[in-house]
This record gives structure tokens, sequence and C-alpha cells, in this order.
């Protein structure tokens, strides 16, 4: 069952941080076309404003330019507000580690004044982008919640003190929290430019242009890609979850392991090409591994991904085609 089929009472207010990012705008998108009303955080320092700017054309959307890192600005957009979905945050291991005390201000203070101000305004349900960065050094497969190691990058850290903080903002002030640790999402508007582009919609511009990725490592290092759509319903289910399960973690995958290089000579029998990639060195901060045990999220949460990782990329390399002509 996809997500168009969660239903909310039908004058819901919706908030999303973050909303003109990948996955943030997709989550507005949506939202609207569902006929809810939301409204749009976002400083637009990582995010895009052509990521929604169709969307101002309906008058059940807000975009509100504004840091997460002003308590004052969290507190007007959080009023009336139904349900919270904070992605605001930004991404990347290897420019956490060149950045940290950035990465400190706007994903932990950034956070925590979002929380505080869901808390203050009555928000019925919080819920926020974590990552599966938190398992760190744990070389335990599949990832499962209360196995984490120890993380290795900033990033991963503040996600870390995210969710720490999500599960004491229930248990002090009664304020449903829901963490969701996203395990590497794809699918469209994911920027395929720049030199901390996600791995996916960087080797499809290369691809697609004619030019040589680079692939760091050996390519045996595995990932559960996750289609945009399967985070989208979990981000739903999450505000539709049961109050008993408020305060928790959840792994956001499609419970598959594929190795990298695989995806890359899938990516290029899809495209109809012949590239010999280059290989560099690992990236700092990099986890090995990464596969997600799910069945948390599916008896909490209800959360059942109906996009594997062939059906999203399918869809996914159709969107780039399109989109980088």
């Amino acid at each position: 069952m996809g997500y168009q089929e969660i239903t909310f009472d039908k004058d819901s207010v919706f908030l999303v941080t973050g909303g003109a990012g990948f996955i943030g705008s997709n989550l507005c998108e949506a939202l609207i076309g569902m006929g809810y009303t939301v409204r749009c955080l976002d400083d637009l320092s990582t995010g895009k404003y052509e990521n929604i700017e169709p969307l101002e054309k309906n008058d059940r959307f807000t975009f509100i330019k504004g840091d997460i890192r002003d308590l004052d600005t969290c507190m007007e957009a959080c009023k009336d507000v139904d349900y919270v979905l904070n992605q605001a945050a930004w991404g990347s291991v290897p420019r956490s580690i060149e950045m940290p005390l950035l990465y400190e201000e706007i994903n932990i203070r950034g956070t925590i004044n979002m929380m505080e101000a869901a808390r203050v305004s009555g928000v019925k349900k919080f819920v926020y982008a974590s990552s599966s960065s938190v398992y760190g050094d744990s070389t335990e497969l599949p990832k499962k919640e209360g196995q984490e190691g120890r993380v290795i990058s900033p990033y991963a850290l503040t996600k870390k003190t995210d969710e720490e903080y999500g599960r004491l903002y229930k248990q002090l002030y009664g304020l449903d929290t829901y963490g969701l640790r996203y395990f590497n999402v794809f699918g469209r508007r994911q920027d395929p430019n720049g030199m901390y582009a996600a791995v996916i919609p960087k080797f499809l511009k290369q691809l697609l242009h004619g030019e040589t990725p680079t692939i760091n490592g050996d390519g045996r290092q595995s990932r559960d890609f996750t289609y945009i759509d399967n985070v989208i319903e979990a981000n739903l289910r999450a505000c539709k979850a049961d109050s008993s399960a408020a305060g928790e973690a959840f792994n956001i995958g499609a419970g598959g392991r594929l190795y990298l290089i695989d995806v890359y000579e899938n990516l290029c029998k899809a495209l109809g090409v012949e590239v010999t990639p280059n290989f560099g060195p690992p990236r700092a901060g990099d986890v090995r591994d990464s596969n997600a045990d799910i069945s948390k999220a599916r008896i909490l949460l209800g959360y059942d991904p109906e996009y594997d990782f062939e059906k999203g990329i399918a869809i996914a390399i159709d969107w780039y085609r399109e989109y980088l002509k």
C-alpha cells in the first residue's frame, strides 16, 4: 500500500522544515497532492527554491524563508501546526569533518529549537530525520536499533544527539517524537552537482554526460539504497503511530544490501553505456557496510516499503534523463 492511502483530518496542517531540499520538497509535494495544508521552512542554504516553486501556486502551501537556528522563527512556523516533519539539516559526512562547528549549530541546536517550538505549540507529532550513520563502526549486519557502534563522523554525532533529545522530549515533556534513520535515500530532485553530491545522482549525471565517475574505495562497500517514496511513507506512518512508540528511532530502508560496484554496473547497463570507473581512496568517516533491519518500523509504525531498489532506480533514471538534458 502506498503513502497515498494514509489519511489525516482534512484540515490538518503540516510543517516541513528543510522543505526546499531533496526529501523535504518531496514531502511537501506529496502532502499538497493529498489535499493538506503545508508550511515549508527553509533558509535555502542547501535547499533550492526551484524545488518548491510549482507549489507556490497552491493556496494551501506557504513558504517561510528562515533558519532553524533562530528560535523565534521556529516558534512562528509551529503556530497552529498539527505535525512537524523536521528534515532541516546539513548532510554529508565529509563536509561535517571539515565543518564540525557549523554542523553542531544546524543539526543539533536547530533540531532542539524545533522540538522546543513544537512542544510549546502543542504539536501532535514531531517526526525528524536521523541517519544510518549513527551505527558508526559497528560491523553487525543487518543494522538493528540498539546495536550501534561508536560514531565516526561529526555528522553521525549530530544525529545521535538528536535522537537522545528526541527521547528526552518524550520522556520529560510528553512530545511524541519519532526519529527516522534514513538509509541512503535516492530519487527525483536529489542534487547531482557539487563535491558532496550523493553517489547515485552523481554517477547518473557523469554517465549521461560522457564523463568517467570515480568510486571512493574498492567498490565493495555495501548500502541499503532506499527510494524516496518509501521515506514519504515512513514520515506519514510516524505521524499516525501510537504514542507508545514515541521517543524511539527507527531504521527506514528497503531492507536490501547492494555493493556499490554492482550498482554502478547496473546504472551503466540501464543507460546503455560501458565506462570503466576510476577508483579513489576511501572517504574518511564513511560506514563500510549498511543494511537495514526494518522489523521495528514494520511493527511499531506499520512501515511497509513499496519500492525495492530495482523499481525505484528505474523511475529515478527516467527522471534524471529528463532533468539532465
